[in-house]
């Protein structure tokens, strides 16, 4: 059974902050609250993990390059699209230029600067909650799928567009997006993806199976005290293998 995707974790200057910002702009109430660490999810999410949770921790470190990891929120009309912008900017947010011209989403800061996108309705995503997809930067996006795929067994699609998207088994979002991009890594990535095995599963024995499907272990001065192993998928993006956790879905 292949490791899942649990959670999305944020570098923050003022972690229980920006936990609190993302609750209300999700509405996701905060789970878990302690001196080092927030995490905002949905009501029920932790058994379950359908949905990847926030995890926000804290750092001194400041944020020098756009992030390689970003959230895009899903609306339901063009007016929802509208009022979801204009909440935001309300309550801390700002406009950003990423590059983007002529296009559908708007995109947004948080207070934090973190980058993040605002979608125009789309069928897909409608009745399925605030988060449309976690999208990440990929110099090559259908090869960084490919690894992913294997990290949480989602299923490949390849867009009109030719970015490759991983959707969970069930078909519903939040999806898994990769973008194609030019631009290098080039700083250790201030948000980051948490992959879990199942309890009934090894971490020791999936960490080797991700090295070998290309990861790499990696140190970002973690330490050796820690119950959780760091690598990097073939892009270079760091992600955490947590240790085994939730029950496992049917194998049938």
């Amino acid at each position: 059974m292949p490791t899942r995707l649990v959670s999305v974790v944020f570098d923050a200057h003022d972690h229980r902050g920006l936990a609190q910002w993302w609750s209300d702009a999700l509405g996701w109430p905060v789970q878990y609250d302690a001196d080092d660490e927030t995490v905002v999810e949905p009501d029920g999410n932790e058994a379950t993990d359908l949905v990847p949770g926030l995890v926000f921790g804290s750092t001194t470190d400041p944020k020098v390059a756009k992030n390689r990891v970003h959230l895009d929120l899903a609306s339901q009309s063009d007016a929802d699209q509208v009022a979801i912008v204009d909440r935001l900017v309300a309550a801390g947010a700002q406009h950003v230029d990423v590059g983007q011209r002529d296009v559908s989403w708007v995109v947004l800061a948080d207070p934090e600067g973190n980058e993040f996108c605002v979608l125009a309705p789309n069928d897909r995503y409608t009745g399925h909650g605030p988060l449309a997809a976690v999208s990440v930067d990929a110099i090559e996006s259908r090869r960084a799928a490919a690894f992913w795929a294997v990290a949480t067994g989602r299923e490949i699609v390849i867009d009109a567009d030719g970015d490759a998207r991983l959707a969970r088994r069930d078909g519903a979002p939040p999806d898994l997006d990769f973008l194609g991009v030019a631009d290098q890594k080039v700083v250790k990535n201030r948000v980051h993806l948490d992959i879990a095995p199942y309890a009934t599963d090894d971490q020791a024995a999936e960490v080797d199976r991700l090295v070998a499907a290309g990861a790499r272990r990696v140190d970002i001065g973690q330490g050796d005290d820690v119950s959780w192993v760091v690598l990097a998928d073939p892009e270079g993006n760091e992600f955490c293998v947590l240790t085994p956790r939730g029950v496992a879905p049917s194998r049938s």
